[in-house]
């Protein structure tokens, strides 16, 4: 089987890293030459997708491709793959199976209520609202094109690299206290682990939320990781007094709890890192946030 990924970012790779031995060749879309030349030195066919110009080689790939994961963040202008590349994915006659890598944000706030794929949309952001919009026009085209077109909705993500470990080690962790905050949070390898599970069970428009066992408040995430490293806990600063950068803010605005329960029984899916201390802990253990000190 080929696998096209448009956007080859940090949850893509990860579902690549894993998959790689199932694909019979991997063709991958960046935003520069730059780093389309690195992803040719390792292998891959890359390609530059930006603005409207489509190279041949690409539409050639995805006739030809039996899977396609889309990790293109909506733009201003919307989705930026549909416009270009929508109709050869219509048309595309091995495609048996596309993955488009959403997020949580699409709920907005619940007030701390428990939210599944059945909940309101209420996100109010751009961001948000640009996001729900991106995820209707891909259910759509599954829907005009009776291809497999499956949602996956992000929490937070954290994996090797990116997480409370580094943070902390380079200073820049903070203890935002807001009371009843949680977040949920999910491991790279569980995002890829379960877009791999549903490549092995399409289903028609099913959207999923990709999210860990226990929403949580995030000091505890980061006390829980500075204990691990045996370093003290950065200082706890109310909410209403920190000062944040407005994207940081609006993270905090919004309050639910996401609910995986779709993910594991009607997928089956069975979480590597059920909740952050699991994936926190196997990350210390593989030297995280320790090779900066």
């Amino acid at each position: 089987m080929r696998l096209v990924v448009l956007g080859m970012g940090y949850s893509a790779a990860q579902f690549v890293a894993q998959g790689r031995a199932r694909f019979a060749s991997v063709s991958v879309t960046v935003r520069s030459a730059e780093k389309a030349a690195r992803l040719r030195a390792g292998g891959f066919e890359a390609f530059v997708l930006s603005g409207q110009m489509v190279d041949p080689a690409l539409e050639t790939a995805i006739r030809d491709a039996g899977a396609l994961l889309v990790s293109i963040p909506a733009e201003d202008g919307g989705d930026p793959a549909l416009p270009v590349l929508g109709e050869v994915i219509r048309t595309a006659p091995r495609l048996g199976w596309i993955g488009y890598l959403s997020t949580v944000g699409v709920y907005g706030d619940h007030q701390g209520a428990v939210v599944d794929e059945t909940s309101d949309l209420r996100a109010t952001s751009e961001r948000g609202l640009r996001r729900i919009a991106a995820e209707l026009g891909w259910l759509d085209l599954g829907v005009a094109s009776g291809k497999a077109v499956q949602v996956f909705r992000l929490a937070g993500i954290y994996g090797p690299g990116r997480n409370q470990l580094v943070s902390i080690a380079d200073g820049s962790a903070r203890r935002i206290i807001k009371a009843g905050q949680k977040f949920s949070r999910i491991h790279v390898e569980d995002i890829a682990g379960a877009c791999l599970a549903s490549l092995d069970r399409p289903d028609p428009g099913a959207v999923y939320n990709v999210a860990d066992n226990e929403p949580a408040p995030p000091q505890d995430v980061i006390a829980f990781a500075a204990g691990l490293l045996g370093l003290p806990a950065p200082r706890e600063e109310p909410f209403d007094s920190a000062t944040l950068s407005p994207m940081a803010r609006s993270f905090y605005m919004d309050s639910r709890q996401i609910s995986n329960a779709k993910l594991r029984t009607r997928l089956g899916y069975v979480m590597r890192y059920p909740t952050y201390r699991e994936g926190l802990t196997a990350l210390f253990r593989a030297g995280e946030g320790q090779r900066s000190r």
